[in-house]
């Protein structure tokens, strides 16, 4: 059942910064664009026109120039080069990237990516020494790396060259590498700082091509049309939920498009399996295809995600889609029972009603889930959570998710003491700890949680974009505010507001969904509300909505897609 949430109408809901008539954008429109930081002509043309003419010299981002050196030297000496990956879909997309260009490139290149629960995050120890003894001699990691400080050292014993490129929050120690690429380090010019690690091993490529054509690499061979990777670059964009503004909106606005053609054969077989068709969307992205591919890393290994992109075959790249659409109807299974687990917990301890965070514990969650279940407890509870699997050897492995306002990294620090490992950034983060320290760590992150939360922090709220009149709902305005995608963080989807509007009509369809039938001033709305049929629909409702195109049959009308209702005020 969804929620009712508080509404703060934008404090710049009214207002419009750009001139009328930018773009030849409706009123309503334009002012949405203000709101987001747009306030002249050029950066509206930007924004509605993404163009790689923008994109920022990458030998600004420190450290990429000794990385393409050591590259360059691996390639004409003909080195084994190793690509270390992580194991969810930003890591997976960037080491099927750097593999895939790499040897379209002539490297002799292999990738490895860790198991979650034999090897766990990060680059481990025992996979170097076995990365070594294959005869690599040079390794890259991606998505990963920045605090691995004693496995750089151990990388120097082996004589093994190591580059780390990272997108994660640098500690105050840096690894000794070869390089070390990551925006977030300190003396890095990089502009822009808000990069997937996809993003950043995409920046490398750039680097690396600009290189190898001034060395005449590419007289003899085709060079390389970067765009044709911008598949996987906006795949791990996407789902690593980065904001998707400036160069994030560049590599989803490009790669969604190189998605939605027959191109790559193992996305195409991804694509099948999930029911995804014609113009491939960011939500398309986030719920469709990440799950799959994060699913079998989520259970087991990630290494078919990685086979799956780079699959060459169709026989077989249909046989790994199954297999992964299969480890997602599992997850999916394991995150139910998990969920209904936790709720029960909630509730027989009294539920959150004076309490600031959640922190549970079981020995038959599965830890590779943990995190997905702490996602749906922050949306029905709205407050921090963290969800500790308990091993058989006594150790803990929790995964958390916050709420805005709350940095959970810096709350998970100041319990630090508690904690064997941790780390990640402000709404997502992980912990390791032993299990009698489990009961201690809750009582001092709910301490944190208490000193930087208050009692209004905890209601789930609503923001409008805009407060529209029924003559400005129009299939036109739907159509424009497409202009504004991809959404996501940093540019999400806009909410409207609708003041009293009078429900002619209501339905359930799909079990738990309402099909309204909307009016006011002569003015009638098709709406649907997900999750919303056990609401109590009073017959005049403010509407806080979407305004959507909805095909069906050959012809396009407009629906609004209802974020909540409420009685008016």
């Amino acid at each position: 059942m969804d929620v009712p949430k508080k509404w703060q109408v934008s404090e710049a809901a009214e207002k419009t910064l750009l001139p009328r008539g930018s773009a030849s954008l409706l009123p309503l429109v334009l002012r949405i664009v203000s709101q987001r930081g747009i306030s002249t002509h050029e950066a509206l043309a930007a924004f509605l026109a993404p163009s790689f003419a923008a994109l920022p010299d990458p030998f600004a981002m420190r450290g990429i120039d000794a990385a393409v050196e050591r590259l360059v030297q691996a390639h004409g000496s003909g080195e084994i080069v190793c690509i270390y990956g992580d194991y969810d879909v930003d890591g997976i997309s960037a080491t099927a990237l750097l593999v895939s260009f790499l040897q379209t490139c002539g490297f002799a290149c292999r990738y490895f990516i860790p198991n979650r629960f034999d090897d766990g995050y990060g680059i481990n120890g025992e996979a170097i020494r076995q990365i070594a003894d294959q005869g690599v001699s040079l390794l890259v990691s991606v998505d990963c790396g920045i605090t691995a400080i004693e496995e750089a050292r151990l990388c120097r014993a082996l004589g093994l060259d190591l580059i780390i490129t990272d997108h994660h929050q640098p500690k105050a120690e840096l690894p000794e590498a070869c390089a070390v690429i990551n925006p977030l380090q300190p003396g890095c010019t990089y502009p822009f700082k808000s990069l997937a690690g996809v993003g950043v091993a995409f920046n490398l490529l750039v680097a690396l091509r600009k290189t190898l054509r001034e060395q005449g690499h590419f007289q003899d061979a085709p060079e390389p049309d970067l765009r044709d990777w911008l598949d996987l670059v906006a795949l791990g964009t996407i789902a690593d939920v980065v904001p998707l503004v400036d160069l994030n909106r560049l590599y989803a606005s490009f790669g969604l498009r190189q998605l939605s053609q027959p191109t790559r054969l193992g996305i195409q077989a991804l694509k099948q399996v999930a029911g995804v068709d014609g113009t491939v969307s960011c939500g398309q992205v986030g719920f469709r295809l990440a799950p799959r591919l994060n699913a079998a890393g989520r259970l087991e290994s990630a290494v078919p995600g990685v086979e799956l992109l780079l699959g060459t075959d169709p026989s077989a790249c249909r046989r790994i889609a199954e297999e992964l659409d299969r480890a997602n109807a599992e997850r999916q299974q394991v995150e139910r029972q998990i969920f209904d687990e936790a709720v029960a917990l909630v509730e027989s301890g009294g539920g959150v009603a004076g309490r600031f965070s959640i922190v549970l514990t079981s020995p038959t969650w599965h830890q590779g889930v943990v995190g997905i279940v702490a996602s749906r407890l922050v949306e029905r509870y709205h407050r921090p959570t963290i969800l500790i699997a308990l091993g058989e050897d006594g150790t803990g492995k929790g995964s958390g998710r916050s709420i805005t306002g709350f940095h959970l990294l810096e709350a998970i620090m100041a319990c630090a003491s508690n904690l064997e490992r941790f780390g990640g950034h402000r709404y997502a983060a992980g912990v390791s700890l032993k299990a009698d320290r489990i009961e201690p760590f809750a009582a001092d992150f709910e301490e944190a949680a208490s000193r930087c939360l208050t009692e209004a922090d905890l209601l789930p709220r609503l923001t409008i974009d805009a407060e529209a009149t029924p003559v400005e709902v129009t299939l036109e305005l739907a159509q424009e505010l497409k202009r504004l995608e991809p959404f996501g963080m940093g540019n999400p989807e806009p909410v409207m507001m609708l003041r009293g509007m009078h429900v002619m009509d209501r339905r359930v369809v799909g079990g738990d969904h309402l099909r309204l039938r909307l009016a006011r001033d002569g003015h009638y709305f098709n709406a649907i509300a997900f999750r919303m049929a056990l609401r109590d629909i009073p017959p005049v409702v403010d509407v806080a909505f979407y305004p959507e195109l909805n095909e069906w049959n050959g012809s396009t009308t407009l629906q609004l897609r209802v974020k909540d209702l409420r009685s008016p005020e």
